[in-house]
C-alpha cells in the first residue's frame, strides 16, 4: 500500500514524497483512515513505529479543509500533549514538514527557554500548538493561551506523562478545552491507570494496537553481560573501545549516574555528552545535535529524556542499568535496527537486578545470550547494604567511643561495669592544667527562682 490510497490531499501526499516517505507503516495504514473520519483513537505502539505521522498527517488535512479567513485571527484549533522537549520539538519538525505546502502555523511551546519567542508567536496566531503540560500551564495561567477553539486533542506517550507525574496537569488542561472534540491517544504501554485515563476521556474509540511489548525486534542482536556494579564502567568503557560502535545511547537510571558516566568516558577520550531533566534546554539539544551530527559518538540518557530521541542509524543501545520496568527495557533497545538496518543491544546485568532480568526474559519470550568471556565476571552474589544518605552516616553511629568519655573497655568489671580496682589508662587521668578536649562542658544549673521586677530571666 502507499499514502495514496489513504485518501490523503495532494498537498500533504507532496510533502510526503519530499521527505521520502513512500509505504505508510501499519499504524499509519491504521490510524490515518480512522482520525480523518473524525473517529476518537487509541494507540498503543512502541516506539518507531511511525505514530507521529498517523495524528499530524490528519490533523494537517483536517485543518487545511477549514481555512481561517484572511484577515482573522488564528485560534489554537489542535493541541499535542507530548512530556519531554525533545519529543515536542521533533513532533514540530515533522508537522512543520508534512503541512509545508498548507497555509497551517504551527509551533511548540516547552520549557527550559526563555517564553519570549513564543509569547511573540502565540500573537502571531497559531494553527496548531505542540507543548510539554508544565510550559502551556504556565502560559495558559498567564492569560496568553486560549484552548476554547480547540477541535483535535492530541495526547502522545501518554505512559511517559503518567510517570513523570503530568497527570492531574493533563487534567487541568482538557478542562479548558471544548468537551465535543476529536480525542488521538497514544501510549507505549498499557498500565491500568491508562485504560482509566482511555475510558474517560475517548468515545468510542478506534483501537489499534502495533507491535506488541511482548515481542522484540528480531533483527536486533542482544547480549547480556553480568558483572558487579563497580566494574560496569570499566566494561563499557572496554566496550567503547572497539571502533565498530559508531554510535551508542547508554541507559542510566538516574541523572546523577548519567553524568558520572559521561565524566568516566570523557576521562578515557570516549566522546560523550549527557541528556537529562537536570540540563537545561539548549545544552540538551546542543548534545542531541552532536550526537545526530556524529559529533558526539555516546549519548549518556535516562529513559525520560530519550523519548524524544530519534535517530534512524543508531548502531547500539548499551543498558548501563537494566529497567525495573521489562516493557522499558523492548522500548529501548527498539531505537536501534530502524528504517530497514540492524542493530544491537547490549545490557549489563548486577546481582541486584537480576530479578529485573527476569521479568524482562519472561516478557520477551526468550533468554538473552549471555557473554561469559569478559574480564570483569559478576562475583558479588549477595544484596549491597544501603547506602545511608549523606549527613546521616555519622548521626547513625554508636555514641559512646573509647576516649569519648567512657571508660576503656580494659578498665571495665565482668559485669560490664567500670571495675574499682582497675587504674585508669593515661588518656583517661584527670589533668588539671590539661583538660580532657573530650569532655563536655556540664551546662550551668538554672535558677530555681526569679525576684518579682527582676530582669534576669526576660
Amino acid at each position: 500500500m502507499n499514502f495514496k490510497k489513504l485518501n490523503i490531499a495532494p498537498a500533504i501526499l507532496k510533502a510526503l514524497a519530499k521527505e521520502n516517505y513512500t509505504t505508510p507503516t501499519p499504524i499509519q495504514e491504521q490510524a490515518i483512515p480512522a482520525a480523518l473520519a473524525g473517529k476518537d483513537l487509541f494507540g498503543c505502539a512502541q516506539t518507531g513505529t511511525g505514530k507521529t505521522a498517523s495524528f499530524a498527517v490528519p490533523i494537517i488535512q483536517l485543518l487545511s479543509e477549514q481555512p481561517s479567513r484572511p484577515g482573522a485571527q488564528r485560534h489554537i484549533r489542535s493541541l499535542i500533549l507530548t512530556p519531554t522537549r525533545e519529543l515536542a520539538i521533533q513532533i514540530y519538525d515533522n508537522v512543520k514538514a508534512y503541512g509545508q505546502f498548507t497555509s497551517l502555523r504551527s509551533t511548540a511551546i516547552v520549557g527550559g527557554v526563555s517564553q519570549k519567542a513564543q509569547e511573540r508567536t502565540l500573537q502571531q496566531g497559531v494553527d496548531i500548538l505542540i507543548a510539554t503540560p508544565g510550559r502551556l500551564i504556565d502560559l495558559m495561567s498567564q492569560k496568553l493561551i486560549d484552548l476554547q477553539h480547540v477541535q483535535i486533542l492530541v495526547l502522545d506517550e501518554a505512559d511517559s506523562m503518567l510517570d513523570m507525574g503530568f497527570i492531574h496537569d493533563v487534567k487541568r488542561i482538557i478542562a479548558k478545552m471544548p468537551s465535543k472534540k476529536q480525542t488521538l491517544f497514544f501510549s507505549a504501554t498499557m498500565p491500568p491507570e491508562i485504560a482509566k485515563l482511555v475510558k474517560t476521556l475517548l468515545v468510542n474509540p478506534v483501537k489499534i494496537e502495533i507491535t506488541p511489548v511482548s515481542s522484540t525486534v528480531d533483527r536486533i542482536a542482544q547480549s547480556l553481560y553480568k558483572v558487579d556494579k563497580g566494574n560496569k564502567q570499566h566494561l563499557l568503557n572496554r566496550l567503547l573501545q572497539d571502533k565498530s560502535i559508531t554510535s551508542a545511547l547508554v541507559f542510566t537510571r538516574t541523572k546523577h549516574g548519567a553524568d558520572r558516566v559521561v565524566r568516566e568516558l570523557n576521562k578515557a577520550n570516549i566522546a560523550a555528552q549527557a541528556i537529562h531533566g537536570n540540563k537545561s534546554q539548549n545544552a540538551r539539544v546542543a548534545a542531541l545535535s552532536n550526537f545526530k551530527s556524529g559529533a558526539t559518538r555516546v549519548l549518556v540518557a535516562t529513559d525520560i529524556a530519550a523519548r524524544g530521541i530519534d535517530i534512524d542509524e543508531l548502531s547500539h543501545v548499551i543498558n548501563f542499568n537494566l529497567p525495573n520496568v521489562p516493557e522499558t527495557y523492548v522500548h529501548r533497545i527498539g531505537r536501534t535496527g530502524r528504517a530497514g538496518l540492524s542493530g544491537t543491544a547490549i545490557s549489563f546485568c548486577e546481582f541486584e537486578e537480576l530479578p529485573f532480568l527476569k521479568d524482562i526474559q519472561k516478557l520477551i519470550g526468550k533468554n538473552i545470550p549471555e557473554v561469559t568471556e569478559h574480564p570483569y565476571p559478576m562475583l558479588i552474589m549477595t544484596a549491597a547494604p544501603k547506602e545511608e544518605p549523606p549527613g546521616r552516616q555519622a548521626a547513625a553511629r554508636p555514641a559512646a567511643k573509647e576516649g569519648a568519655g567512657t571508660a576503656p573497655k580494659a578498665n571495665r568489671g565482668p559485669n560490664g561495669k567500670p571495675s574499682s580496682n582497675a587504674k585508669p589508662s593515661s588518656a583517661a587521668k584527670p589533668n588539671s592544667s590539661h583538660p580532657n578536649p573530650n569532655a563536655k562542658a556540664k551546662p550551668k544549673p538554672k535558677p530555681k527562682w526569679v525576684a518579682r521586677g527582676s530582669n534576669a530571666g526576660r
